[in-house]
């Protein structure tokens, strides 16, 4: 085993049991027995890209402007001095052990612009523009005469800086919305290769929602990339974003892994609203961080709505800004876990200004061996007067092998609110609602299917496209009908 390998990890379960049993060989045998490799670490990021030089062929790959190669170098130094999690309350619960990705190396050149990616047959039906990016290339960028007409913009970063270059710098200098205190989101700010710009001006509402569709894992490749949505005053959007495996990207689970770390950066202007709906459907042997960070302004809205059903291993990451008085998040984020999956979602809601709003829902359904980590933060600035935040983070074991951990926080500086809750809950499902639901004819299957997908129902209720709903049910009853260890009982969970 070298350094690079990792052995297969176990349950929590039986992790935890070795670590506190007595070691199994003699003192003899110990001390006749060759030094073991050292194994990955819970904490052990193993890109080893992630460097200056990888960096600026990055840059200079895109000719990018002085501003932006300061704004990259400024992103690895903030990597390379913070910790993999700066928050004391989650350092417990991360582990990339699964994560095995020496061997994965980035794209060398910005994506390109496929031929034909503009026509207008790509547009799918009730879309008002799409795009589709496939590995490093972009194989639809599509506008409906009607978003073009009301000046709409949707268009990769590079043709951004080409067309507007103050524009790409207001928009990218300084990170956006990044955190400044996340690790990896300041990774994929020194190193992204691709990127998409929405942007929808003042006083423009579409009907119709837009389409952001990556397919992607090549093994042994590593995609960064950065989008960012721009709302002026007074506009409205939908936008439904698929994330899935390239044609012929389902190889077995013990092959080469890809990597993906993308971004959403949102900045919605005075009463604008952005409906988020994502769905995650990558490859089981994809390794994701995912950032998504949002600033509001006075009376906008953002509605987030969730699904986590593929990957190794997912790092997602949620950063809600309420700056401006009388904003509104609502968020909801299912993960549906089969195999030894492993889903970490991080959610940190801050409340600026006064009489803002946030109800925050997290939920996840753990079958197999997989794992679900839900953290959340809550924070009510002195300057927040009426805020009223819910914060609910629930999980659902379908198996004794799974686990899922809910720590849902709220640090409160100002007492002045309407409400401020937080609420958790972990086990199997409901034995009475088993027995309500078998009481009218069904069988117990058949009950217990019912129950998980209707606890994971209100994210699907939110997509704005039906196709896209449609899509995410028969996932969901994919991903049950695969599942392989028998139910839990509340006894063996508790």
């Amino acid at each position: 085993m070298t350094a690079n390998d990792v052995a297969p990890a176990t349950a929590p379960g039986a992790a935890i049991a070795a670590e506190g049993a007595p070691a199994a060989a003699s003192k003899g045998n110990a001390a006749s027995a060759a030094p073991a490799a050292a194994r990955q670490g819970p904490l052990d990021l193993t890109l080893s890209f992630v460097d200056e030089a990888t960096l600026r062929r990055t840059a200079g790959a895109a000719a990018d402007p002085d501003w932006l190669l300061a704004d990259r170098l400024e992103g690895l130094r903030a990597f390379e001095a913070l910790p993999i999690e700066t928050n004391q309350l989650y350092t417990t619960y991360i582990d990339l052990r699964n994560a095995r990705l020496a061997a994965a190396r980035p794209y060398a050149v910005p994506a390109i612009v496929a031929k034909g990616a503009g026509a207008a047959k790509l547009l799918p039906e009730g879309a008002a523009a799409y795009a589709e990016i496939r590995e490093n290339e972009v194989a639809a960028l599509v506008l409906s005469p009607e978003a073009r007409d009301a000046g709409v913009i949707l268009e990769t970063l590079a043709q951004t800086g080409a067309r507007d270059p103050e524009l790409l710098r207001k928009l990218v200098d300084g990170g956006c919305a990044l955190p400044e205190n996340d690790k990896l989101a300041q990774m994929t700010r020194a190193l992204w290769s691709g990127g998409l710009l929405l942007h929808i001006p003042d006083g423009v509402r579409l009907e119709r929602p837009v389409v952001l569709r990556w397919a992607v894992g090549a093994p042994d490749t590593a995609l960064l990339t950065r989008t960012i949505i721009s709302l002026g005053a007074d506009a409205e959007v939908s936008v439904v974003e698929e994330q899935v495996s390239a044609d012929g990207a389902e190889p077995a689970a013990t092959e080469a892994q890809a990597f993906y770390a993308g971004t959403t950066e949102a900045v919605v202007g005075a009463g604008s609203t952005l409906s988020f709906a994502g769905l995650q459907d990558f490859s089981l042997r994809q390794i994701v961080f995912q950032h998504r960070s949002t600033v509001l302004a006075r009376g906008a809205t953002v509605r987030w709505a969730l699904a986590q059903l593929g990957c190794r291993v997912v790092r997602s990451r949620i950063d809600n800004r309420l700056e401006g008085d009388g904003s509104t998040v609502e968020q909801a984020e299912i993960v549906f876990g089969s195999a030894d999956q492993q889903f970490d979602l991080t959610s940190y809601t801050r409340h600026v200004g006064r009489d803002t709003t946030g109800n925050l829902l997290s939920k996840g359904a753990l079958a197999d061996r997989s794992r679900v980590y839900m953290k959340g933060l809550a924070t009510i600035e002195h300057s927040a007067h009426g805020t009223d935040s819910f914060l609910g983070e629930f999980g659902m074991l379908l198996s004794k092998q799974s686990r899922s951990v809910a720590i849902p926080s709220l640090e409160i500086d100002q007492p002045d609110c309407r409400r401020v809750a937080h609420a958790s809950s972990v086990g199997p499902i409901d034995e009475t609602q088993l027995f309500y639901l078998e009481s009218r004819g069904l069988d117990p299957e058949e009950a217990r299917k019912f129950i998980v997908l209707g606890y994971l129902e209100p994210v699907v209720a939110r997509v704005p496209l039906a196709a896209a709903q449609d899509r995410l049910r028969e996932l969901l009853e994919a991903k049950w009908a695969a599942r392989t260890v028998a139910r839990p009982t509340a006894a063996a969970v508790a």
